[in-house]
Order: C-alpha cells, then sequence, then structure tokens
C-alpha cells in the first residue's frame, strides 16, 4: 500500500484537508476586533459538511487499495469535489468586501491536483496488471 505513488498523494490530500479543518478561513475588521471565522462556520455549516464529505471520501479512497478501480473514482470524485470547494472560495473571495483569505484558501487545488495524480496512478497500475494478465494467458495457452 504505502509504496505506491496515489498512496502519497492521498496522504497530502488528508493532510491538506485536516489542516483546513483546524484554520481559519478569513478574518475580518469589525468595531469589536478582529473576528476570525474557520471554514466550518463558513455559508452556515454547508462549508463544513461538503469537507466532511472530502475527507471522508480520501480516506475511503486510501483505504480501499484492493480495488484499483474503485479508488481510482473515488479519488477523481473527490477532486471534483474539492475543485468545486475552490470554486466557492473564489466566490467568496471576489464578493465579499473585507475580509482577509489565509493561504489555506488555496488548498482545495492542491488536493484536486492530488487526487487527479492519484487516480492517474492508480488507472497506470490497473493498466500494469491487466498487461501481465494477458502475458499470463499467451503463456497458458502455448502449453
Amino acid at each position: 500500500m504505502w509504496q505506491r505513488i496515489q498512496t502519497l498523494y492521498l496522504l497530502i490530500s488528508a493532510g491538506l484537508l485536516a489542516a483546513m479543518c483546524f484554520s481559519n478561513a478569513y478574518t475580518v475588521a469589525n468595531p469589536d476586533g478582529l473576528l476570525e471565522v474557520s471554514y466550518w462556520q463558513l455559508q452556515k455549516p454547508y462549508f463544513g459538511i461538503l469537507l466532511g464529505i472530502l475527507i471522508f471520501l480520501v480516506m475511503l479512497a486510501l483505504v480501499v487499495f484492493k480495488s484499483r478501480i474503485l479508488q481510482m473514482r473515488l479519488a477523481v470524485l473527490s477532486g471534483v469535489i474539492a475543485l468545486g470547494m475552490q470554486a466557492w472560495l473564489a466566490y467568496m473571495y471576489f464578493t465579499f468586501e473585507g475580509p482577509v483569505f489565509s493561504f489555506t484558501a488555496i488548498f482545495p487545488l492542491v488536493v484536486c491536483i492530488c487526487n487527479f495524480l492519484a487516480a492517474r496512478g492508480c488507472f497506470q497500475d490497473q493498466l500494469m496488471v491487466e498487461s501481465a494478465y494477458r502475458v499470463r494467458e499467451r503463456r497458458r495457452r502455448k502449453k
């Protein structure tokens, strides 16, 4: 499991998503001082629920390493969701006035890239297994 490159990509994705859970999304200056808003508080609970679903999908993709096709599909699905999260954050960045977003706002984009690289690694593994199966079948037929 750990020797495959897609596992490392999925671990990087899980680490970045965990960092998003424990960091602040943006800071707003108000008369009482600075107000820090976490990702769990963005747009009511919807962004937090989406973040939780994304963490679950990435962790599930890490666990199902014996089924390469399922792992590839989960990686692509979580990559698409991460891209949607990044679009949502970009929309909030350009429409809100005043908040200063933290550097963790680009983590969904990095997660998306890592998940698509993991899916590509799963696909390459699947192609290698299928080609080895064809070679074994040829040898069996010759005997």
